[in-house]
């Protein structure tokens, strides 16, 4: 889940132990777990995200969920993170910061798997055109002499859906390492 509150969006996605990635879809419109805060008055509807966040919960097992709560100051996602794992946890929605000089290595390292699993089909997608837009907005931005991380050409040319598309697919990856096997049904991944 990457989280936003009035200029991003907010977006959760979720990837099967098989590596499907797609955009999980909820309530009586089937609308995807995308919101852009344009299309709600100017914020991202919380509402709506926890009622999402619900019906996913309901409809799959989650094993694993990195979530980006955004910047720590009141619009951050850190309590609804918390609630979520209490709720459907315990140890499942864990906080994972994307921003931050303290956090290029880690994206970098999460960026270089996802780059390697694309290219060996290890992942594969649902084709949702939310995300095919903000894939190809995806820059690589110079962090250090030899790291990058993700970065937009501009302040309108939105990535978010990419970045949950990297968080769930690390907590995938993550998962499978820690022996997430066959005998676990094959339900989602979030973040």
């Amino acid at each position: 889940m990457d989280g936003s509150e009035n200029d991003d969006w907010t977006v959760i996605k979720c990837e099967t132990r098989e590596g499907l990635l797609f955009t999980p879809r909820y309530g009586p419109d089937d609308r995807p777990t995308i919101w852009n805060p344009a299309e709600w008055g100017g914020r991202i509807p919380r509402s709506e995200v926890n009622v999402a966040m619900d019906e996913i919960a309901r409809r799959y097992q989650i094993v694993r969920a990195y979530c980006d709560p955004g910047f720590r100051d009141e619009s951050s996602y850190e309590t609804e993170i918390e609630t979520w794992d209490q709720q459907y946890g315990p140890k499942v929605f864990i906080p994972w910061q994307m921003a931050g000089n303290a956090r290029v290595n880690a994206v970098y390292a999460a960026m270089r798997r996802f780059e390697a699993d694309l290219e060996h089909r290890k992942i594969t997608h649902d084709g949702c055109p939310i995300t095919t837009t903000h894939m190809g907005n995806v820059r690589k931005i110079a962090k250090t002499a030899d790291r990058y991380g993700m970065g937009k050409p501009s302040q309108v040319q939105k990535i978010d859906a990419s970045a949950a598309s990297l968080l769930c697919h690390e907590a995938a990856a993550d998962a499978r390492a820690a022996g997430w096997v066959e005998e676990t049904p094959a339900y989602a991944f979030f973040a």
